[in-house]
């Protein structure tokens, strides 16, 4: 359990108690924030103060932190839902997509509580730090990293995927990620996520558009005499392992508070994941139903492999765009990490000095080149991603939620365990998301292991830098 009674910190954060402060004063204060954050938000603020600085990272509206959360996490989640419904069949697999959209959305709320809360919060190292103290920092961090980077090769791989169909295998697939890599690099560099905002609204209506075409291209691909099932039973290693599809589909909560800290008004957070999940969840839903009911129990992972030529072509061409983004905007983040964490409190955090310069290049151009040697160097990358996000995504996403709200109804009520017990509701939730949270990644970690294992003596993986 969280050290709830901690009071110090390191130099870079606030004390629980200066926390705690911060916290009675924005209860009023944050009614006010239409107009932007109030004076004692900013005070405590990652940025601080940012009038009159040359660059300046507080700029978003909640529209567009919504797409860009759904272009990173709808990208590749919608591609496999399908062979999920193949493998327990349309009720348990629509139920499981239905119930996972709200529990996400529940836990997203509470992140974005805990960011209000807290504005020094940047990542979830620096929430790890409030809770578990520098270890939990360091732990949290790591992981954040990883899985961005991890994330970003997931999209370069989409990306070669899209670029070998439509060039018919014309270049290695080597070649076709590096290509990508560097457009990823290009997209990344702008310092302030308004840069990039209308790209994450481009990315946003081309997903969108690619899983409609899918769509329509799996009613022109419908396979005679498919099979398909109400309830599919089987055993726990192949229920599982289709279940993480949809499970992983809404792994993307890590991005909510950088995304939130550079809001101009952090409380609107709360549209932005209303509209991320409800849009998540019902086109989810759809786009996994019909793509499963024209081709059945034989359909492939990603969906787009069981399209015709001209159909699947044009699903990743117009998908293509989205990937693009993703990838930029993942790697964008881990470098940020690094970046803030590096000059967090100096004037090259907002000033255009050569060394400030310096250091975010070649973080955003290491974030890439490390991604692009997973993704073309290690034969079962595929599979790591699947670990990296039984680790790190089962909690980002559900689990470390749970102690959140522990952590600030302690606080918030004297420092006393009473304050759980007189909301018993939310006391149960709470532990309930923390055990989901642990079994989704004990469970996670268990298939995708077992898969790495299962492909080697099948003789499904590769060899690395191979065409």
């Amino acid at each position: 359990m969280a050290d709830f009674e901690k009071k110090e910190h390191n130099h870079h954060h606030v004390t629980v108690g200066q926390a705690l402060k911060s916290v009675t004063s924005l209860k009023s204060a944050r009614e006010s924030a239409v107009g932007g954050p109030p004076d004692s938000y900013i005070a405590a603020d990652v940025f601080g103060d940012e009038e009159g600085a040359q660059i300046k990272y507080r700029t978003l509206g909640w529209q567009f932190v919504s797409f860009f959360m759904i272009a990173e996490i709808v990208s590749n989640g919608m591609l496999s839902l399908p062979s999920s419904l193949a493998v327990v069949g349309i009720v348990p697999g629509v139920i499981l997509i239905a119930f996972l959209g709200i529990f996400a959305t529940y836990t997203a709320v509470l992140l974005i509580d805990f960011k209000l809360n807290h504005p020094e919060v940047h990542n979830m190292g620096d929430a790890g730090m409030l809770i578990f103290g520098p270890i939990g920092r360091e732990i949290l961090s790591f992981g954040t990293i990883v899985f961005a980077i991890c994330a970003a090769g997931s999209e370069l791989l989409s990306g070669q995927q899209a670029l070998s169909t439509l060039s018919n295998q014309g270049l290695c697939a080597v070649d076709l990620v590096i290509i990508f890599t560097a457009a990823s690099f290009l997209l990344a560099l702008p310092r302030t996520l308004d840069r990039l905002s209308w790209l994450g609204l481009a990315s946003f209506v081309t997903i969108f558009i690619a899983g409609v075409v899918a769509m329509i291209g799996a009613g022109q691909s419908a396979v005679p005499g498919r099979v398909i099932s109400a309830t599919i039973s089987g055993d726990f290693y192949t229920s599982f392992l289709s279940i993480t599809n949809p499970v992983f589909a809404y792994a993307g909560h890590f991005m909510f508070f950088p995304l939130v800290s550079e809001m101009h008004t952090p409380r609107d957070a709360y549209k932005s994941a209303y509209f991320l999940q409800g849009f998540a969840t019902i086109f989810y839903i759809i786009f996994a139903v019909v793509c499963y009911c024209y081709i059945g129990n034989t359909v492939a992972s990603p969906v787009l492999f069981s399209l015709n030529e001209v159909w699947s072509k044009a699903s990743f061409g117009i998908g293509l765009a989205n990937f693009l983004v993703a990838a930029g905007l993942y790697s964008h983040t881990a470098a940020k990490l690094l970046f803030i964490r590096f000059f967090r409190g100096s004037r090259h955090l907002h000033e255009h000095t050569v060394w400030g310069w310096f250091w975010w290049v070649a973080l955003v151009l290491l974030a890439n080149v490390i991604a692009c040697i997973f993704s073309i160097a290690v034969p079962v990358f595929s599979y790591i991603i699947g670990i990296t996000a039984a680790l790190f995504a089962s909690w980002y996403t559900y689990g470390i939620a749970g102690f959140f709200w522990l952590f600030d109804t302690y606080h918030q009520g004297g420092g006393s365990r009473q304050a759980w017990y007189r909301q018993p509701i939310r006391f149960a939730i709470a532990l309930f998301t923390i055990l989901s949270g642990a079994f989704i990644c004990v469970a996670g970690i268990y298939v995708s292991v077992k898969l790495i294992v299962v492909s080697y003596q099948e003789g499904l993986i590769g060899k690395p830098f191979t065409c």
